[in-house]
């Protein structure tokens, strides 16, 4: 297999591994602020659902968290997912855990006085929370939303051990072919460089945007 074979395999697998990241990170998204505003609530049941889905992610490896969705549940349940969904799953349940805390630290550094000048013009907490705080939450935790986006990008390569083929996992597969370790292992720690160096440019763009925007709006009050 030449080196421009391995070259157009390993970017088909890496618009895999981008996939993956995108669609479990959605659903990421969902589930963080379902579970921020669980956490947040003053419903004690909500909160204790929350916190146990909170510790049971966070105090468990995503590589077993990925063997029990894939091998576990089927078992269990007579459930079966293929590796692509199992993957999906696994990412969202995980990386939506991080992501309650970066909404609910996002959140907590909003000024209270922003939810009570909403109430005080009328609004219920549940729209005010959407309306007024959430969109300043989210103006704040953008450089932790990409960071995350980094993290679970580079995590996609553990659910190689379910057979996904993204860039890992082909990997495996051409260097099984054509032992060539090196220059393959080199072309694939490239590739995951290239974008994770793309997307921490980005991060800090942003970051140093949301800091200028701001100072600016300080400037004119």
């Amino acid at each position: 297999m030449g080196t421009v074979d391995i070259l157009l395999r390993l970017v088909q697998s890496l618009g895999v591994t981008i996939r993956l990241t995108l669609i479990s990170l959605f659903f990421a998204t969902i589930l963080g602020l379902i579970f921020c505003f669980m956490n947040i609530s003053r419903n004690r049941v909500l909160k204790i659902i929350s916190n146990a889905y909170l510790d049971i992610i966070r105090g468990t490896p995503l590589l077993v968290q990925a063997f029990f969705i894939y091998f576990g549940i089927p078992q269990a349940l007579g459930i079966r997912f293929s590796p692509d969904m199992a993957g999906i799953i696994t990412l969202s349940l995980n990386a939506g855990a991080y992501m309650a805390e970066i909404f609910r630290g996002g959140i907590n550094a909003v000024s209270s006085g922003q939810m009570e000048a909403a109430r005080s013009l009328g609004l219920p907490y549940g729209r005010a929370m959407i309306k007024v705080v959430l969109p300043q939450a989210v103006r704040i935790i953008i450089p932790s939303l990409v960071n995350q986006f980094i993290i679970t990008l580079k995590d996609t390569s553990i659910l190689s051990v379910i057979g996904i083929r993204e860039l890992t996992q082909t990997g495996k597969l051409i260097i099984a072919v054509n032992f060539e370790s090196f220059k393959v292992w080199a072309m694939v720690a490239l590739m995951y460089l290239v974008i994770i160096k793309i997307l921490s440019v980005l991060s800090k763009r942003i970051e140093k945007g949301l800091t200028y925007g701001k100072s600016r709006s300080k400037a004119a009050s």
